[in-house]
């Protein structure tokens, strides 16, 4: 399995795991890459949160919608906690989750939101 696929496998656990915190995300058989960027993501959530939350303009992180919210943890989750990925591939690789799972304008929100945390 590419980074691609383990990241869309990661954005549909993330995503899962929103919607209910108490399921429990079984990680036999989980792609590594996936199972780092899955288990970072939540053991950092409240940090990436929090990061997300701070570059907001005239947004609040409450409103932002479950898709986003899973695509924007994953993307500085990479950016943050992991070295070898270059923030370029992480914004990309976001904006193409989000023009996949998300509506017309997720792409756009998503790369400015994330541009905002890189300046």
């Amino acid at each position: 399995m590419d980074r691609r696929s383990a990241r869309e496998e990661a954005f549909k656990i993330l995503f899962q795991e929103d919607i209910n915190s108490d399921i429990e995300i079984n990680d036999k058989g989980m792609n590594s890459y996936t199972k780092i960027v899955v288990f970072g993501t939540i053991k950092n959530k409240q940090e990436i949160d929090h990061r997300i939350s701070s570059h907001l303009h005239n947004w609040s992180f409450e409103r932002i919608p479950l898709v986003e919210k899973a695509i924007l943890r994953i993307a500085v989750y990479e950016m943050d906690y992991l070295d070898d990925i270059p923030i370029g591939v992480s914004i990309n690789e976001a904006v193409e989750l989000a023009h996949k799972y998300g509506d017309e304008k997720s792409g756009k929100f998503i790369n400015g939101v994330l541009s905002n945390i890189i300046k």
